[in-house]
């Protein structure tokens, strides 16, 4: 066979070689996306840059629409890396994403893109559905446990529901998202974040 990127990985040596190369291509998208966005970046373009045939990208991701849920996937895993807390405690996590909407405001591309791709996932058959219903599930999974504890640490004001409120949380930072694209001077996605979270906190005790 003249392109062995065509056929799957041999499993008793090929899953390490397959992975590799699948993280390559994400990479590769990456750094295409950066250069001409996601409307200007062709599957083709992105295989040539990577070194493979067009036919053997498709065997990793079988649509545009896939290789750039892949590439949110590394983006949540680097955020995760670079800006989780390095102890964990409920208000590390709360500032924890107050700091990933402030870096988001570095990175109008990547933002660009996760808006585009979130508002068309919709579709159940949209290949980044999947992707988009398990971040928003775990994403305020992440948010209601911290909110939960600091309310058994008597943190938060009276009335506040921790499920609630991290809903409201996960909507409020999605929808700035798309504000601060239209109106990037008109909309401070951190500070807003951060006015949200005082309005639930209690004042520390003196």
């Amino acid at each position: 066979m003249s392109d062995g990127e065509t056929e799957p990985p041999v499993p008793s040596r090929g899953y390490a070689k397959g992975r590799a190369r699948r993280e390559q291509i994400v990479t590769t998208a990456v750094e295409v996306y950066a250069d001409v966005g996601y409307h200007g970046a062709s599957l083709r373009e992105i295989a040539k840059r990577a070194g493979i045939s067009h036919v053997g990208l498709h065997y990793y991701f079988p649509s545009r629409e896939a290789l750039l849920a892949a590439v949110l996937e590394r983006r949540d895993e680097e955020d995760t890396a670079r800006l989780g807390p390095k102890e964990y405690s409920p208000r590390a996590v709360v500032q924890h994403l107050v700091d990933l909407a402030d870096h988001n405001a570095r990175h109008p591309g990547m933002v660009e893109l996760y808006v585009r791709l979130a508002a068309e996932a919709v579709s159940q058959d949209h290949p980044a559905h999947e992707y988009f219903r398990v971040h928003y599930r775990t994403t305020r999974e992440y948010v209601q446990r911290a909110l939960r504890e600091l309310s058994e640490q008597g943190a938060l004001r009276e009335g506040v529901d921790p499920r609630m409120a991290a809903a409201g949380f996960v909507a409020l930072m999605d929808g700035l998202q798309v504000q601060w694209l239209t109106s990037s001077d008109e909309v401070d996605m951190a500070g807003v974040l951060r006015s949200y979270v005082e309005r639930f906190l209690k004042e520390p005790s003196a």
